[in-house]
């Protein structure tokens, strides 16, 4: 039926989308302001003390308004702190400093406890942000908070051929802010789809640098998987207050892990190099879009990542054990999507496939899909076709062979006709003898060319 209905409707998406050219703009509801004190902050002095001691001890002497600045707080703020280290004979006046300030050094009692804290972790960066501002942040940001429209899903999608049917499964998930399944053959763009299902959403949220827990931080900005969206110097926000500079303003997060995946990226783990405790994928992720691709090849069993994860799913939040033993509540909110080429009931009992609401199966494309991307990607190439050079290459290569389209081969067999033409520099003409070459090239030489 799926097949059926996508050939009748095996239309680009954009000839969907009436109206204005992108989809309405949804904004979030949260803004960290500036706290005015420390306690505002669900923070203690001593809480900042180890940060200072590090930063000391790593770096040198520095100035409070530097200190200040590397905790991402209003000095009013840190001063105090620094006082409180000088009276417990920690740290000391070293020299004057601009706008009544003082350059401070370690005092041999100071330096001692620094060593002491680098054993735990070598963190000296912002002041972290409390559990109880994060599971705040987490549900005003959340997708469950949005639900975008079938226009709007389209939009996201527009540079794919996809039916409509499977744009409107899709969407149905995204707006639902429940998880979903994608399978099928390989190179029919599960990868692909998963990477755009984030676009029909407010794209910027914002992200803690880190999380205290009990004398503990955890680090939840993660420059490799985040990436940082600062505000244009033009841009006004709807608060008249300063912004909380412990907080990063990042594109809502997608993170796709593979056969990477390990028991030790679902847990809170002890960076090697820096010891600062980086917290487990699903928590960089909230907010956002996790995929597990290729489930089924990770270096974790698919039973032991469900098991992790099934109550989790259910319940919106997980408890997330620390390198010291500890065990965390925090939030589990974000759209995760598994995608397999595997049979799912061979990979997943009953009781997971339930709480997996949306399983969706991404077929093949039809022969009108097949050639509708073909002259898509014609014209991004900047190719120039062979009169009847896409039936030659239908009837004598699928057809004939009796072989499956498959999205993936229409960018791949125009990545090795680009570049024979490159290496024989000559023009970007897809011809019957370009085509052959590419075509031996792709499929390995296993089948004789005519």
């Amino acid at each position: 039926m799926a097949e059926t209905f996508a050939t009748e409707t095996a239309l680009h998406p954009s000839s969907f989308t009436t109206g204005a050219s992108r989809p309405k703009a949804f904004e979030s509801s949260f803004t960290p302001v500036q706290p005015h004190s420390l306690a505002d902050m669900g923070l203690a002095p001593k809480d900042l003390f180890p940060l200072i001691l590090r930063r000391l001890f790593l770096h040198g002497d520095q100035s409070g308004l530097e200190i200040s600045k590397q905790l991402r707080l209003p000095f009013g703020n840190v001063e105090p702190v620094l006082s409180a280290l000088k009276t417990n004979q920690l740290i000391a006046h070293k020299a004057s400093a601009a706008n009544n300030d003082f350059v401070f050094e370690l005092l041999p009692k100071g330096a001692e406890q620094a060593r002491l804290a680098i054993e735990r972790s070598t963190y000296c960066g912002a002041a972290p942000v409390s559990i109880e501002e994060y599971n705040a942040s987490v549900i005003r940001q959340s997708l469950k908070n949005f639900h975008p429209t079938m226009p709007e899903v389209q939009h996201s999608f527009s540079d794919l051929v996809l039916s409509k049917l499977l744009i409107a499964q899709v969407g149905q998930a995204v707006s639902s802010g429940k998880s979903m399944f994608l399978y099928g053959a390989p190179g029919n763009g599960k990868s692909q789809i998963a990477k755009r299902v984030i676009r029909a959403i407010d794209p910027i949220v914002w992200i803690p640098r880190a999380l205290s827990i009990g004398g503990e931080v955890i680090r939840i900005f993660d420059p490799s998987v985040h990436k940082e969206v600062p505000l244009p110097e033009n841009e006004c926000l709807s608060i008249d207050e300063p912004i909380d500079s412990r907080w990063v303003r990042i594109e809502r997060p997608f993170i796709s892990v593979g056969g990477e995946l390990t028991p030790a990226h679902l847990e809170a783990s002890i960076n090697p190099i820096t010891n600062i405790i980086e917290a487990p994928i699903h928590i960089k992720s909230n907010c956002g879009c996790l995929a597990i691709e290729d489930l089924g090849r990770q270096q974790i069993s698919v039973r032991e990542l469900l098991n992790r994860w099934i109550v989790p799913m259910g319940e919106g939040h997980d408890f997330v054990n620390l390198p010291s033993g500890r065990q965390i509540r925090l939030p589990f909110d974000q759209l995760l999507i598994f995608t397999t080429n595997l049979d799912p009931n061979q990979l997943c009992d009953e009781a997971f496939m339930r709480r997996m609401p949306y399983k969706i199966e991404v077929c093949d494309p039809t022969e009108s899909q097949f050639r509708q991307l073909f002259e898509l990607r014609r014209q991004q190439y900047g190719f120039e076709f062979q009169n009847g050079i896409v039936d030659y290459l239908i009837e004598y290569f699928y057809k004939r062979k009796n072989r499956p389209f498959r999205f993936c081969h229409v960018d791949d067999l125009l990545g090795h006709a680009r570049d024979f033409c490159t290496f024989h520099e000559v023009p970007l003409v897809l011809n019957r003898d370009v085509l052959e070459m590419a075509i031996l090239n792709y499929f390995s030489g296993t089948e004789s060319v005519h």
